[in-house]
């Protein structure tokens, strides 16, 4: 039996992993994230479905990194919503779908689709049309390994997994057995207004490790958890993280204060996106697969993702540089 970890203010169950009815915000999102990263770090990738039925669309992205080549990008914000009551997309270039197989337990996503292939990540905020492109396919499943992480106070959930299948890019076919994590929230999601980072990964001894920080300016009770090798996870409470970004934007390192586990995150390979709102603001986001070292001698592999609205060099970085600095 799967431990969901019991420490917020709304009770996870088995359907929430069922779509659920929107509410009235025109940036109403339900949001479904896969991600996997290899044991030597020689492989990752993530997936994302965002669906904004108030919005008339859905989003969808879906990636591979291999350090030292060439990120391969799907990125389509304006695919039509699927049919009511599934979660498959289907449009010109992408043939999708992902199936709940045992709620709280298991999970395969199925892809077919015309990726972009970027020497240059910065290359994700233009046309992705214009770029080369090639044949991307995924056959993943995700299994639950350690326990279900629900948000104290949001309707979302995190849970690491064991992660197998394969990946195929053009003619290149590669087995995938690694480690990663899923996540399901719903609720209204501006990608306009607030920066946060989020992270998670796998340490060399088997831990898995999740958190959590948005940055408005203050310190909350930021969401994190620990999974040790063979053990249940737990909440960990204290969470806080400290960027250093190039004048370029993208992020040089992270600095995540998890608590009894403090890790630098060096970004690998960034597979990024470009998110325009309903009024033309535009909000990048350079998610990476990352190297993880911990200071206590452990490494590991895993994402990080760091969204940036519009004047985000603005909303409470320098907070979080005060925080992270005490986190050794």
């Amino acid at each position: 039996m799967v431990k969901i970890v019991d420490h917020g203010t709304w009770r996870l169950v088995p359907e929430d992993e069922e779509l659920h009815q929107a509410g009235p915000e025109r940036l109403w999102n339900e949001s479904f994230y896969f991600d996997f990263a290899a044991p030597d770090g020689s492989i990752g990738g993530y997936v994302r479905l965002g669906l904004y039925p108030n919005w008339g669309r859905a989003w969808y992205w879906a990636c591979v990194v291999r350090p030292g080549r060439p990120t391969v990008l799907v990125a389509d914000n304006a695919a039509a919503l699927p049919a009511p009551g599934t979660t498959d997309v289907l449009t010109a270039s992408i043939a999708a779908s992902q199936q709940i197989t045992r709620p709280l337990h298991s999970a395969r996503v199925v892809l077919d689709a015309a990726a972009a292939v970027l020497p240059e990540p910065a290359a994700a905020y233009a046309d992705l049309a214009a770029a080369e492109q090639v044949r991307l396919v995924l056959d993943l499943d995700w299994v639950t390994a350690g326990g279900v992480y629900p948000y104290r106070d949001l309707p979302r959930y995190e849970i690491p997994c064991q992660v197998t299948g394969s990946v195929s890019v053009g003619d290149e076919r590669t087995p995938v057995r690694a480690a990663g994590e899923r996540d399901h929230s719903w609720g209204e999601r501006d990608w306009w207004q607030i920066s946060w980072l989020w992270t998670s990964g796998r340490l060399s001894d088997g831990t898995a490790f999740h958190g959590m920080q948005a940055n408005i300016g203050f310190p909350i009770g930021w969401p994190s958890f620990a999974a040790p090798p063979d053990g249940e996870l737990s909440h960990q409470a204290g969470f806080s993280a400290h960027t250093d970004f190039g004048t370029d934007g993208f992020p040089r390192q992270s600095r995540l204060r998890l608590p009894g586990a403090p890790l630098t995150a060096l970004p690998l390979a960034f597979a990024p996106v470009a998110m325009t709102s309903p009024d033309g603001r535009i909000a990048h986001f350079p998610r990476a697969l990352c190297r993880f070292a911990a200071d206590d001698g452990r490494t590991g592999y895993g994402w990080t993702e760091w969204n940036q609205p519009p004047g985000w060099r603005q909303h409470g970085w320098s907070y979080l540089a005060d925080s992270a600095g005490a986190g050794k």
